[in-house]
């Protein structure tokens, strides 16, 4: 990922995070669900519920992990995507829902993953 664009690092993080969910069961609605206030990496199903997606990489995590750069704002981004995205699809609305991050740090070519599912509250 050295000298990569950010958003071919991202895009990398984003399918080795999808890939980790989905061997633990997960199955994969969409990637980059766009809407006006934001967007939201992955949207997935655990079960009955809908699983909205955050991805964060970091190389190095002196400052913090990837977890940590999810603030205040960006909860509140995400938390408006994931209501459009319920507005949108009705079936996912009829069910539970939560707001999962994946952290991962270290080499890109084998980082360290962080699951935290429902990450924070709406």
């Amino acid at each position: 990922m050295k000298g990569e664009a950010p958003t071919s690092t991202g895009r990398r993080a984003e399918a080795l995070a999808c890939d980790y969910l989905e061997a633990r069961g997960l199955r994969l609605l969409t990637r980059n669900y766009r809407c006006p206030r934001g967007e939201i990496d992955l949207v997935m199903r655990d079960g009955a519920t809908t699983v909205f997606v955050e991805v964060r990489y970091r190389r190095r995590d002196d400052f913090g992990s990837g977890a940590d750069s999810v603030d205040a704002r960006k909860r509140t981004r995400l938390a408006a995507s994931a209501l459009h995205y319920l507005q949108r699809h009705r079936e996912a609305a009829r069910g539970p829902s939560r707001l999962d991050v994946v952290s991962m740090s270290g080499p890109p070519q084998a980082p360290r993953i962080l699951w935290i599912p429902n990450a924070f509250d709406v």
